[in-house]
């Protein structure tokens, strides 16, 4: 059996792998994808916040972030949305400024017009109905709009949800926690944030109109001297002006609203170790339950690994007391597995299986001894015999004349 395997993996694992057998990374310690870092120099101090402090000091997993989602529980940021609607309806009526005062005259002068000729007691219905066919034509646009703000906002900030759990009465919450809310309006991290943020915004927008007001001053004050059509053009100027400059100072402000809110939101689904261990309990099963599986399986590997003996692809020995049968498939093994191993009699059977199969057989007392101690049947080999086993399937390969296929196959995959 080809140790290399027929299907391709990770270019990195064979990369590694593959330095091992040709015995060019024996000064060397080679990584691996499975290795995880020890080094907690840089470790966040998490003991400084409130899920910390109430016991819950593991992040949220996939399920409990996806069961959050479905209940509607998501980070959002209301000042963005606000920012939006505010700004782009707005936009909207500047762009349409001409067409909405050209209806707003028009309505005018219809019903000044009809005001001198229709009947008072049957001419109501015509009045009616012309002024909800004025009134579309004014704030349809408008309202069309808003609404594709509001909704391209939420969806730019939570994806596409649609659940019906956050409008369905919860009798849980008729009584409130006066002491939480208290606390959480007042004392939290939240409470301080919300209000240096209204502070902030506050400042910023009287600074915005101020700026406005003060460079058309001049211009205000001598409106009493222009005509209506002229001052009326200075004021909405200078209102649109205020506001689209305070939407936009809105929707910056709302952004570091949005990581606040993301923060808040992984905050609050974070779980306590009990809770991890619990889900995982449910996810995967009792552990008890699932140790017994794994030695269930272990028996049946056992009773069945003297078949597995000519699949193996090399039988470590001790020579005498151990045998250890490996085999590799780089389809569905990142190590080579341990399918055989006996000790005295099983260990001899091992052999004369192996010897009758054509497998061969290398003696290494001390990799035989370690591997049996360290090792069970269906177990992949540890990290710290890899490089060793390939060396030692890499001379085998080469006393088989297969050197240039193995080296054809890894050039493959790498």
């Amino acid at each position: 059996m080809n140790f290399v395997g027929k299907s391709r993996v990770s270019s990195a694992d064979h990369a590694n792998f593959n330095r091992a057998r040709r015995g060019i990374a024996g000064s060397r310690k080679l990584h691996y994808p499975w290795q995880t870092s020890s080094d907690t120099r840089f470790a966040w101090n998490l003991q400084r916040f409130a899920a910390e402090d109430e016991g819950r000091t593991e992040d949220a997993t996939e399920t409990k972030i996806r069961k959050a989602r479905e209940e509607g529980k998501v980070a959002k940021s209301q000042d963005i949305t606000a920012a939006v609607v505010l700004l782009l309806p707005v936009v909207m009526i500047a762009f349409l400024a001409a067409s909405i005062w050209q209806t707003l005259v028009e309505m005018i002068r219809f019903y000044f017009a009809q005001s001198m000729t229709l009947d008072p007691i049957t001419g109501g219905q015509v009045l009616a109905g012309t002024f909800y066919q004025y009134m579309a034509r004014l704030l349809v646009p408008v309202l069309a709009v808003a609404f594709l703000a509001a909704a391209a906002a939420n969806l730019l900030q939570v994806g596409i949800l649609f659940t019906l759990k956050p409008i369905i009465p919860d009798f849980k919450r008729i009584v409130p926690k006066f002491g939480q809310w208290i606390k959480r309006s007042l004392f939290s991290t939240e409470a301080v944030f919300n209000i240096l943020k209204q502070m902030v915004k506050v400042v910023i927008l009287a600074i915005v109109a101020w700026l406005n007001i003060s460079g058309e001053w001049i211009h205000l004050v001598n409106t009493i001297h222009v005509s209506f059509a002229l001052a009326t053009d200075l004021l909405f100027r200078l209102a649109l002006n205020i506001i689209v400059q305070s939407a936009v100072v809105m929707l910056l402000l709302a952004v570091p609203d949005y990581l606040f809110q993301r923060f808040q939101h992984r905050e609050s689904l974070k779980m306590s170790l009990q809770e991890v261990k619990e889900e995982r309990k449910q996810q995967e099963g009792d552990p008890l339950i699932r140790s017994r599986l794994r030695e269930r399986m272990r028996e049946i590997l056992r009773r069945n690994m003297m078949q597995n003996v000519p699949k193996a692809d090399v039988i470590i020995t001790n020579p005498t007391h151990y045998a250890i049968g490996l085999q590799w498939d780089a389809s569905t093994m990142t190590a080579p597995l341990v399918i055989a191993k006996g000790q005295d009699l099983i260990a001899q059977r091992i052999k004369e299986i192996a010897a009758q199969a054509g497998v061969p057989m290398v003696e290494n007392k001390p990799l035989a001894r370690a591997l049996y101690a360290a090792v069970e049947v269906g177990d992949q080999i540890p990290q710290e015999y890899w490089e060793l086993v390939s060396r030692i399937l890499a001379e085998i390969y080469r006393l088989n004349g297969r050197a240039s296929d193995d080296r054809q196959a890894s050039g493959a995959v790498s």
